[in-house]
């Protein structure tokens, strides 16, 4: 039987782990060969990019530049995680007009420093803050720059909650987000809820829930995987002449002399035969004798 390969779409729900989610496609699609990207904690629901066989050695090389959240804003509290179900720190007496919270969600927009929360999967000399979070340790953490697209505020029928929309560059952490406009506010704030709309191209409306997908045939179910190329739609690709892709598949750098390119040293490409059919993901490097493009991911079906 042939292993199945390429990029599921899942609408994960609140209260499992992003690896909950991995054990569950392993079952239904027959291979140990599953990975995800963008990790989602237990709190959070939607979009998980499941990457299934061959898809799953993607991993490392994908990059979700631009992500979208719908979240719940819940101000006047301040706790240990950022979010409901932390531990109360702190406890505010009074609540800021509408038009105030408003205004300080449009001085979020654009680019802004983030300090990553302790409890988040960013390792720190190999240990994963989360991990150290719960067991009373916090490590200094260093602001990083994370741009937030667009930020859309807008109240609800509780006083205390705010629903926002959130267009951001990827390693954004929505509930610090909350949790820095909780305290420009003065009042704290933390995320009550968080739904991923979209990531790395791939939007909700598309996604599987898990109990659809346990529905399903065996055949209804591989109809559902993505080709494993659109993880990389965004590259330029190159369709090699087949003296060239045997070249590459064998391990050759190819020169870009030799088939008329010339991509920047450090660029990244798909690799295609002379037909179309993806097999590589190749990066531009420096040889003494001029640029080449070299694979250094292959995604052949008979390729461990």
């Amino acid at each position: 039987m042939t292993e199945p390969n390429g990029i599921l779409i899942i609408h994960k729900h609140t209260g499992v782990t992003s690896h909950d989610i991995v054990g569950k496609v392993r079952r239904l699609y027959g291979t140990r060969r599953v990975g995800h990207t963008g990790t989602l904690d237990p709190l959070a629901s939607g979009v998980l990019v499941v990457l299934v066989g061959q898809a799953a050695k993607a991993a490392e090389y994908v990059v979700a530049d631009r992500k979208e959240y719908l979240a719940t804003l819940r101000l006047g509290l301040v706790t240990d995680t950022e979010d409901i179900t932390g531990t109360v720190l702190s406890r505010a007496d009074s609540l800021p007009e509408k038009d105030r919270v408003e205004a300080v969600c449009r001085d979020f927009e654009g680019e802004i420093q983030q300090i990553p929360p302790m409890y988040s999967a960013l390792k720190v000399d190999g240990r994963k803050l989360c991990d150290l979070a719960r067991k009373g340790v916090t490590v200094e953490r260093k602001p990083r720059p994370v741009t937030i697209h667009r930020l859309v505020c807008e109240p609800t029928e509780y006083s205390c909650d705010y629903q926002l929309l959130v267009e951001c560059s990827s390693g954004t952490y929505i509930r610090t987000l909350c949790a820095d406009i909780g305290n420009a506010l003065g009042c704290g704030g933390v995320m009550a809820t968080l739904e991923r709309r979209q990531a790395g191209g791939f939007r909700i409306e598309d996604a599987h829930t898990v109990s659809k997908l346990e529905s399903m045939t065996e055949d209804e179910r591989l109809a559902c995987l993505i080709p494993t190329e659109q993880l990389f739609d965004t590259l330029p690709r190159v369709c090699l002449p087949e003296f060239f892709e045997n070249l590459c598949r064998n391990g050759c750098e190819i020169y870009q002399k030799k088939i008329h390119t010339a991509f920047a040293i450090g660029e990244r490409v798909r690799l295609c035969s002379a037909d179309g059919i993806f097999f590589a993901l190749g990066e531009v490097r420096d040889y003494e004798n001029g640029t080449a493009i070299k694979a250094i991911k292959r995604f052949d079906r008979n390729d461990g």
